[in-house]
């Protein structure tokens, strides 16, 4: 198997990934609180994750790739609200809106997406065992994760916890026994509640995914991965309590994307820059916003700029033109589409086994594509080499999410095309026009 190299923030070291299951990876990727539509930020983890999901299959893994919805939260109780729907309602909803657009933007779905809704049980459960081992406590119908309950809180943030209390701000008739411990389960019967042993409530933010990984996949899991937003508190608290549950740590290896700025600022409702990913797809299509994205590596910012999104443009539309003209001379030189080989993928390969460097991959991409362009050019063109170039690029295509599709000529697009060849040959560029208008309309040049 092709050796991979990834970023573990764990540890800030790049390591070679070593699965725990030979020939397979099991990746856990925080997906969104589904309250509202998502806006282009939440598209970075999406893509990214994706495309390290699509790299993986390609070189031969079995991946098991895990994304959640978390759909019980204080916003969409307030939301919920505001738009007089019941929370599954409206959860539901944005569900379907959510994976509308990561469609649209060339994702698959995950593996399995669960809800945190379908594993309220499990998650009492679970809290009621943490304070079996002592690392949680009960304070009237609220349960609280102790802190100090693990040697190494911080291990991942590197944050040190004396910091963390001299700013911690002191709560008044706080029920905490430390500002640090964090809740695991809230008291309430506003909006959607359970019952449980401590009362009628609701799970603590932190806990949902811990329970999922732990009744999906049984055991410590390869990949965990989400936005670098995530990485303290969140990620932070969800080791806390599998090293107090399962003595690990979830994950070998942590992977945090960094965030996407418009016009080079962090998008932020109070700078009034929140762009909906909708939005970005209907302007400029799915494969441009994708492009933006990954045009720089993951972990670094990326901006959508009028300069990013144009630079994007451009590319698309050189891929899609070279694609088109090299299923048209293969098809109209009776070639076998199907025969080719991805002979030219290997440095696009590396590139993406380096720390999935896209940047790097899309540099090797265009590479590809200057040699199909020099080979079409070609007086005694070599159909061969056009059927390995077509591979590699429909190859290269996919691993990237990216969407660039030919026609499949019927006899009646083949004639067409023949005589826009033989109207330009007799210079009769007026029917030549003509029919090259239609070509064009039917997406065959």
């Amino acid at each position: 198997m092709r050796e991979v190299r990834l970023y573990n923030s764990l540890t800030n070291k790049i390591e070679v990934f070593k699965p725990i299951k030979e020939n397979e990876v099991s990746m856990y990727v925080c997906g969104p609180t589904v309250y509202n539509i998502p806006h282009i930020g939440n598209m970075r983890p999406v893509v990214t994750f994706d495309t390290l999901r699509r790299f993986f299959s390609y070189i031969g893994y079995k991946v098991t790739y895990v994304s959640n919805f978390t759909d019980v939260d204080d916003k969409i109780i307030k939301q919920a609200a505001i738009e007089h729907k019941s929370e599954k309602e409206l959860t539901e909803y944005y569900i379907n809106e959510f994976k509308k657009t990561i469609h649209l933007i060339g994702s698959l779905d995950p593996t399995i997406t669960p809800k945190v809704t379908e594993y309220i049980d499990k998650i009492i459960s679970y809290i009621d065992n943490l304070i079996k081992l002592g690392a949680a406590y009960e304070k009237d119908g609220d349960v609280y994760f102790r802190v100090n309950s693990v040697k190494d809180y911080g291990s991942l943030s590197n944050i040190n916890i004396d910091d963390l209390l001299v700013g911690a701000r002191i709560e008044e008739n706080s029920n905490k026994e430390s500002p640090l411990d964090f809740a695991l389960w809230k008291k309430t019967d506003v909006g959607i509640n359970w019952d449980s042993p401590w009362g009628k409530g609701r799970p603590g933010w932190h806990t949902e995914c811990c329970v999922m990984i732990d009744s999906i996949f049984n055991n410590k899991i390869d990949i965990h991965g989400g936005g670098y937003d995530l990485k303290f508190p969140h990620h932070e608290n969800e080791i806390a309590q599998s090293e107090a549950t399962n003595h690990h740590k979830i994950a070998n290896y942590w992977m945090h994307n960094a965030f996407i700025n418009i016009n080079n600022e962090k998008m932020s409702k109070s700078l009034g820059n929140v762009i909906y990913a909708i939005d970005v797809i209907n302007n400029f299509g799915g494969n441009v916003a994708r492009l933006v994205i990954l045009s720089t590596h993951y972990r670094l910012p990326v901006s959508f700029t009028d300069d990013t999104i144009k630079a994007s443009q451009q590319e698309v539309n050189k891929l899609e033109t070279v694609y088109r003209q090299l299923a048209l001379k293969l098809q109209t030189s009776e070639a076998d589409l199907n025969k080719g080989e991805a002979k030219y993928i290997e440095p696009f390969l590396n590139a993406l086994s380096d720390d999935l460097n896209t940047s790097n991959a899309l540099s090797e991409l265009y590479q590809v594509v200057k040699e199909a362009n020099m080979t079409l050019r070609t007086k005694d063109v070599d159909l061969n080499k056009l059927n390995d170039i077509f591979k590699t690029l429909t190859d290269m295509f996919y691993v990237l999410g990216l969407n660039i599709t030919y026609v499949t000529l019927n006899d009646e697009d083949k004639a067409l095309y023949n005589e826009y060849i033989q109207s330009k040959a007799n210079k009769d560029f007026a029917t030549s026009d003509i029919i090259r208008a239609k070509l064009i309309e039917k997406k065959i040049l």
